[in-house]
């Protein structure tokens, strides 16, 4: 790209609201070789405080998204919206000349994500999405690991992204047109790239899923956001899929914003290979046979003890995902997260919903 090794990579954010603040501002401030520049919010004061606590003495102030894009002196946008506006966004963006940093998930349905990945293509643009919990140490040991071969032919995978009760009631998180789903697309698909990642194995068949919608019109819900108001649950409570590899490998996909379960687990995965597998229930946990014997090996990731990521004094998920991020356009290299990997994601979210939907199952890359 047309930064060089000691300029300064301009950064516009679009959407300042809740996953802005809670993870791509403090990433970038993290980087120093960011300026962010930009700020965009239909709220505008909202794009104001951004910039006031996190933009250069001239960063600028937008509610209207494409008249950020006119500016030429970006680099680089980050697409903070609700889902529904993910893709066309995201495509503006790119045909603007802009590499984009995409949140999660990609978009509300495959049609949406393919836009975002035939512009990327179009225009010779980076496009990445947010899935900053490949950037975990358990997850980036545990995938080292697998590149190495160490659990053989991994066969079979669980995908967790389960709550007891912590339906988010702020913003749009309840409304299903907003959004595109509920837990499904909003947590399913950080277990589920994390699954697929680890496996690396990208080439889904077929899929089932069910959906529920249980909890819509229940009082003193004991749920840690507080009570929402049923007229905007419009969108399921919980999801589950089943999904089959082209090359007969499985992966079982489990979400839920509300399931009366103790056995809560978020953004993690379980592999089980010809060689050994591994689980993040209880801290990352190897398990295989030696001598003849079956054993279980617990994984210390504390300091020190794990070091698969450099040159950043940051350590959190957000900060190294930030980094690898700028660093993939200043080095020119690809991003941790490439954009066909996130597509496949979203077409096996569509068609977990695809199913539930209509009883069948659906089949993928007919």
């Amino acid at each position: 790209m047309a930064i060089g090794a000691n300029d300064k990579v301009r950064v516009g954010i679009i959407g300042c609201g809740g996953i802005a603040n809670g993870k791509h501002f403090l990433g970038l401030k993290s980087v120093p070789e960011v300026d962010m520049v930009a700020f965009c919010d239909i709220i505008e004061e909202r794009a104001q405080a951004a910039c006031k606590k996190y933009g250069t003495p001239d960063a600028k102030v937008y509610t209207d998204y494409r008249e950020l894009l006119s500016d030429k002196s970006i680099d680089v946008v980050h697409v903070c919206t609700p889902n529904r506006s993910h893709s066309f966004i995201t495509v503006d963006a790119l045909e603007a000349g802009k590499d984009v940093m995409c949140e999660k998930p990609m978009a509300i349905n495959s049609a949406e994500a393919k836009k975002m990945l035939d512009a990327a293509k179009r225009t010779g643009r980076k496009l990445t999405i947010g899935y900053q919990n490949r950037q975990r140490n358990d997850a980036l040991y545990l995938k080292a690991a697998a590149d190495r071969g160490e659990f053989g032919d991994i066969y079979y995978a669980k995908a967790f992204a389960v709550r007891r009760r912590f339906v988010p009631t702020w913003g749009v998180f309840l409304k299903e047109d907003e959004q595109g789903g509920g837990p499904l697309i909003d947590i399913g698909t950080h277990a589920l790239d994390l699954t697929l990642w680890t496996m690396n194995n990208y080439k889904p068949k077929y899929c089932v899923g069910t959906t529920y919608h249980k909890f819509r019109y229940q009082t003193e819900t004991g749920n840690a956001c507080g009570d929402w108001n049923p007229d905007e649950f419009t969108v399921e409570d919980s999801a589950f899929g089943f999904v089959v590899m082209e090359d007969g490998s499985t992966i079982s996909l489990e979400s839920s914003w509300a399931l009366n379960t103790l056995e809560v687990r978020e953004a993690q995965t379980l592999i089980c290979g010809t060689k050994g597998g591994a689980d993040m229930i209880h801290g990352l946990r190897f398990n295989s046979v030696e001598g003849g014997r079956q054993i279980i090996k617990n994984i210390d990731l504390g300091v020190g003890a794990v070091d698969y990521f450099s040159g950043n004094a940051g350590g959190e998920p957000h900060e190294r995902e930030a980094y690898q991020w700028i660093h993939s356009l200043i080095d020119g290299k690809d991003p941790c997260v490439l954009p066909e990997q996130a597509y496949v994601v979203t077409q096996i979210l569509e068609g977990i919903y695809e199913s539930a939907k209509t009883g069948n199952i659906v089949f993928l890359n007919k």
